[in-house]
Formats: structure tokens, C-alpha cells, sequence
């Protein structure tokens, strides 16, 4: 499902029709803050998932017997 250079151009112009031009900024600023927000949460949640993992590592090589 891939969308192509006519189906953006007609979804743009519902855009235009429907928020007019002088609400598109603001919609864009406020999808890009959107995104940045949603980026920043995930890199977190993957830095605490990875912390995690790295925690029980080293716990599980302090708990292995020595030869």
C-alpha cells in the first residue's frame, strides 16, 4: 500500500480545502512537535530497555561460579 504522486496531491488539497491555507503552518509546526515528542519517548524507553538488559548481564555474570 503505497501511495503515489497523485494520491499525495489530492490529499493535500483536501487539506487545503478543509483547514485553509492559513492553518497549514500551524498544523505542520504542531506534527512536527508531535513527532519530536513521539522520537524523544521512544529513544528513552529504548535506553531504559537497554540499561535494563545490561543490569541483568552483569548480574548473571557475577552469579556464574568461577572456573
Amino acid at each position: 500500500m503505497s501511495l503515489g504522486a497523485p494520491e499525495i496531491i489530492l490529499i493535500l488539497f483536501v487539506v487545503l480545502i478543509f483547514f485553509g491555507a492559513k492553518k497549514i503552518p500551524e498544523l505542520a509546526k504542531g506534527l512536527g512537535t508531535g513527532m519530536r515528542e513521539f522520537r524523544k519517548a521512544a529513544r528513552e524507553i529504548q535506553d531504559d530497555i537497554e540499561k535494563d538488559v545490561k543490569q541483568i548481564d552483569t548480574k548473571k555474570s557475577e552469579e556464574e561460579p568461577k572456573k
